[in-house]
């Protein structure tokens, strides 16, 4: 493993730079990822009777509750990072990173609803 040279010693340290953001990032979402699952359980309800009355809109709005939450966070850790409260800039822009990728699944999930929804209105009955 070689280590990161003094700045200013050229491409190799951006390189190495950018290949260390990239192993934090994949990091961050492996984490994320088996956090996903213990959270779920914390939040399901005990009743499963309860649980089953939610419905699609419920689950849809509290998936876009919960990207908007990152949004707002990644927006409010920049605009702190600009004012000089927060001096860390890897959280920033792990924050950012984290809320394009939640877009990026939202926009994804209504392409894949709207392409649903044509072909159930392009089914004869």
């Amino acid at each position: 493993m070689s280590s990161i040279g003094p700045i200013g010693s050229g491409a190799g340290s951006v390189q190495q730079i950018i290949a260390l953001r990239q192993q934090i990032i994949e990091r961050s979402q492996i984490l994320q990822e088996l956090r996903a699952p213990q959270k779920a359980q914390e939040t399901q309800p005990a009743n499963n009777a309860a649980s089953a009355g939610a419905g699609f809109a419920d689950t849809l709005k509290g998936a876009l509750d919960s990207v908007n939450t990152t949004q707002t966070r990644a927006a409010e850790l920049g605009e702190a990072y600009q004012r000089g409260e927060v001096t860390d800039v890897a959280k920033v822009m792990l924050a950012r990173q984290e809320a394009g990728v939640a877009f990026e699944a939202t926009l994804q999930v209504r392409n894949k609803l709207l392409s649903a929804y044509q072909d159930i209105m392009r089914m004869g009955v």
